[in-house]
């Protein structure tokens, strides 16, 4: 017996070695994952690296290339389009103004009333629309014929006392947020479709004399007065309402930037000064790329796989279409080479852009002691369950990093449009107030908070208190009514 019970003994401890060796090498796996995923993410914050020095870096290739792309057409990557806007709104503009905004697969029709100098903005009213699946890919009298039908029927149902006074026409701003050459005020050409509209028969045409046509055919008697774009849009309604608006900025889904520039400091502006002796430029800052921009290998992956690799350079590393993507991608990585999610990678988790901004917003944001929010989206999106605190806090810190990337060069950005006007050394006693439009803009603070102190940090503290952001919500349709206004046709007629 006495062998026996030392033979089972040592079965015993062994098995307790073997265990407890099993729990050691699980452990040390463990470690060893964690410290990878954490050199990952390391790494990640170290080549995303946006310090002062950088970022004035960016600014200056911003101004040099603002230089360049308005001396001649191609001589940048920012195509610095004159939108032929010089005559913003100036806040005593009075009448019923319509808009019509179509920036992608929805639509809208707009009725603005203007008080004149004390009234403001009276009443507004708008409709929605979705633009059928069809009508993407049909033909330009089909899309134009319908976006015409939905302006009939808005007017028909409207009150009489909106109705134009004996021998006026309805004016509307049409908001076209697509690529469009500006030949005037209120005709330009269709460069090229985007956001999944095809016509062919449409490129090359002027968009306002497709629009009319189809207004004809559908009897609807209103004179277009302005072709803008969402940001032109956003600079109108912003100075509207602030006299010291000069700059507007789109921080959405895309990006896109504008601004007053002289008239005199447009060399390839070859007609007659206008009036004011200003003109807004449209940007068209998505494209803008520098080797200064802190590019990382998930950003050469996301834009050599993107349809237009190569292009809206800029855009990819700030706007809310990309924010999400890239963190998906880093996740990605963490789950290949440290198993961070366990030992099998999540499949949804390879599925490109099934991680949107306003979810990693959402996590970015949780400030519950448990991270709850960054569990359930976890869950909802990826399908990952059961995950520790510690790997929850490790996405949070990725959000940040990413997000503070985006906004910082955001920053940058805005501060070298600041230094090609001459704003950048300003003092307090000179505003240059900067409209701001777009969901990730209103709705992500952590951003909008990194963007407006880094601007501030950029600046420094002389300068930086003549400079102030104001949000100018719907710049794309009541911007384009207003720029309808300070347009009209009958502007020059006494009232």
């Amino acid at each position: 017996m006495g062998k026996v019970a030392v033979g089972v003994a040592v079965i015993g401890a062994a098995a307790v070695c073997a265990a407890a060796a099993l729990i050691v090498r699980h452990r040390m796996r463990c470690s060893s994952r964690w410290a990878r995923a954490m050199a990952i993410v390391r790494e990640l914050e170290e080549k995303c690296g946006s310090p002062e020095a950088k970022l004035k870096q960016v600014a200056d290739a911003m101004t040099v290339e603002m230089h360049a792309g308005l001396a001649s057409e191609g001589g940048s990557k920012l195509k610095m389009l004159i939108s032929h806007v010089d005559n913003l709104p100036t806040g005593d503009e009075e009448g019923v103004y319509y808009a019509l905004d179509l920036g992608g697969t929805n639509f809208r029709v707009l009725r603005v009333e203007l008080g004149g100098k004390t009234g403001g903005i009276v009443s507004q009213e708008f409709a929605e629309a979705s633009i059928p699946p069809e009508l993407m890919v049909g033909t330009s009298e089909a899309l134009f014929d319908y976006i015409a039908a939905e302006l009939a029927k808005f007017i028909t149902e409207e009150e009489e006392k909106y109705h134009p006074p004996p021998g006026r026409q309805r004016e509307l701003g049409f908001t076209f947020s697509f690529p469009v050459m500006q030949n005037s005020i209120n005709s330009g050409t269709l460069m090229r479709w985007t956001k999944g509209f095809s016509i062919d028969d449409m490129v090359g045409n002027d968009v306002v004399a497709e629009l009319s046509k189809a207004m004809h055919r559908q009897g609807v008697d209103v004179h277009v007065s302005a072709l803008v774009n969402d940001t032109i849009g956003t600079l109108a309604g912003g100075r509207f309402s602030n006299k010291d608006v000069a700059i507007a900025v789109i921080m959405g889904t895309g990006t896109n930037a504008a601004y007053v520039e002289r008239a005199q400091a447009i060399p390839k502006w070859h007609g007659p000064l206008p009036n004011s002796g200003e003109m807004v430029i449209n940007m068209e800052w998505g494209n803008f790329k520098s080797s200064h921009l802190p590019l990382t290998e998930y950003d050469h992956a996301l834009d050599a796989e993107s349809l237009n690799a190569g292009e809206q350079v800029f855009e990819k590393l700030i706007s809310g279409m990309y924010l999400g993507e890239i963190l998906r991608r880093v996740l990605l990585r963490m789950a290949e080479e440290a198993a961070f999610f366990g030992d099998e990678v999540p499949p949804k988790l390879k599925t490109p852009f099934v991680l949107r901004t306003p979810d990693m917003s959402a996590m970015h944001h949780d400030t519950s002691a448990d991270l709850r929010v960054v569990s359930n989206k976890l869950k909802d999106i990826f399908e990952v369950s059961n995950t520790t605190l510690k790997t929850r806090r490790a996405v949070v810190e990725l959000c940040n990093i990413i997000a503070t990337r985006g906004a910082r060069l955001a920053a940058a950005g805005i501060f070298g449009v600041l230094k090609k006007m001459g704003k950048d050394t300003s003092t307090g006693a000179e505003k240059t107030v900067i409209a701001m439009d777009g969901g990730l803009y209103e709705h992500y603070t952590e951003y909008r908070k990194c963007l407006e102190n880094t601007l501030i940090e950029l600046l420094g503290g002389d300068s930086s208190s003549s400079i102030a952001f104001e949000h100018s919500n719907d710049g794309s349709g009541i911007g384009a009514a207003l720029l309808a206004a300070s347009h009209s046709q009958y502007r020059n007629e006494s009232s």
